[in-house]
């Protein structure tokens, strides 16, 4: 599929065929395709839990979800996680296949960006989340599937569930799988002279 045909033929599908598997090759490939997404430095900090226990979905679900059928039914329930202190961890392990001397500047700038920039850190981390999140579910439309990305969940019990370390932020979910019924006609967009201005406001 083009990329232009997959942007705008993805949607926020809510309903799953719940007998539908993906084949561990067609898993593979969706997240090979993911790591793909930029990152400040190339840090990578995205984490991803990929729910798969039932009982857990369904709990997340019904507990904490909003009775949301996406969550238990789709072939995959993807939570968007990111390590806010990726940048102090082997930074160099970033940049192992560049040149020593693009490594070296790189990794000596990670620090001094980051330094006593809480806030930074965690928009950063944020950043990314969305930047790959969005790289999912185009890679899953290209594979024939549908996805719905979530926010709709008790963020604070989720993070209990899942045991998220101190040092991780919270981001969305994404449901990926195969669609059983259509998505409501596009709601509409805002014409592009309320949005796009040259040079300033």
């Amino acid at each position: 599929m083009e990329t232009i045909d997959a942007i705008y033929q993805r949607r926020s599908v809510k309903h799953f065929d719940p007998n539908h598997q993906m084949t561990q090759e067609e898993e593979t490939k969706l997240f090979e395709a993911a790591i793909q997404a930029p990152t400040s430095f190339n840090i990578q900090h995205w984490r991803f839990v990929v729910l798969r226990d039932k009982e857990l979905r369904q709990k997340i679900r019904t507990e904490f979800g909003n009775d949301q059928a996406q969550m238990t039914d789709a072939s995959l329930l993807i939570l968007f996680t990111a390590d806010v202190q990726a940048w102090t961890k082997e930074p160099h392990r970033y940049w192992q296949n560049a040149p020593k001397e693009v490594a070296d500047l790189l990794v000596g700038w990670m620090g001094p960006f980051h330094e006593g920039r809480e806030w930074l850190q965690r928009d950063e981390a944020q950043r990314s989340i969305g930047m790959v999140m969005q790289t999912v579910m185009l890679a899953a439309k290209d594979l024939g599937y549908d996805s719905c990305p979530m926010i709709g969940f008790d963020i604070d019990k989720v993070a209990e569930l899942i045991n998220l370390p101190e040092d991780h932020v919270m981001g969305p979910m994404v449901a990926v799988g195969k669609g059983t019924k259509d998505s409501w006609p596009k709601p509409g967009q805002l014409p592009l002279s309320e949005l796009v201005f040259d040079n300033s406001f």
